[in-house]
């Protein structure tokens, strides 16, 4: 999924205590994104700003590029916070600190 990025998230990942990872994660690692207005998931690359590695516990700000575009038009904005998760374990939390495709933005 090498695409441009759809926005910037302030991501912060569980510790493996807290049901997170017990394993580091690495800049282009793909979780699933949930946001609590809908069931659906999408996949989420989440691309590291100023560091390759995370580790369990850690914040991180991210680029992240899903790939159902589409589904989410017109439904995402500012602030609005997100799980990531890997299956049906959420893994971390997120909140959009920037949404850099306009087509995203709610109308």
């Amino acid at each position: 999924m090498n695409k441009q990025p759809d926005f910037i998230a302030e991501l912060t990942y569980r510790t493996n205590e807290q049901g997170g990872r017990s394993t580091s994660a690495l800049s282009g690692y793909r979780p699933h994104i949930k946001f609590a207005f809908s069931e659906y998931q999408t996949t989420g690359q989440q691309k590291f700003l100023n560091k390759e590695i995370v580790y369990p516990g850690e914040s991180v700000s991210a680029e992240i590029s899903i790939l159902s575009v589409d589904f989410f038009k017109h439904k995402l904005k500012k602030y609005l916070e997100f799980e990531f998760r890997e299956g049906s374990r959420v893994i971390g939390t997120g909140r959009i600190i920037d949404i850099l495709n306009p087509d995203l933005l709610v109308l």
